[in-house]
């Protein structure tokens, strides 16, 4: 069975930053997330920071230590309209924590006021 050659390629960036997230939230070093999951600290920096796809064991292990669910991140963009800048801001908004979203919200609203005020 053949897949489909418009197969849509998964982007780890968001899942990366997530992790990283939630890394730091428990204090820990890359160096010691790689001993954990038996991997070199370079592996779990190309993840977090250049979204490098891991094993699909390596993937499980993360996720799972960390309680990441990646409905988030596979079923972000709700249509393939959406522009690549637009899911690259949802799967940041998903990573934060309700003062950043606080602090996003007003600043959105800041700029929407800034628009109008231009408009008029």
């Amino acid at each position: 069975m053949r897949m489909n050659q418009n197969e849509r390629r998964f982007d780890f960036h968001g899942l990366g930053l997530a992790l990283k997230r939630a890394r730091e939230e428990k204090g820990w070093t890359q160096a010691y997330v790689a001993e954990l999951v038996d991997r070199d600290s370079r592996t779990i920096m190309n993840i977090e920071n250049k979204g490098q796809y891991p094993s699909f064991d390596l993937f499980v292990k993360l996720i799972t230590m960390f309680d990441i669910s990646v409905d988030q991140f596979i079923h972000a963009d709700g249509g393939a309209q959406t522009s690549s800048c637009r899911k690259h801001i949802d799967v940041l908004l998903n990573s934060m924590s309700e003062k950043e979203l606080v602090v996003i919200e007003a600043t959105a609203e800041g700029i929407k006021k800034a628009r109008e005020t231009e408009d008029a």
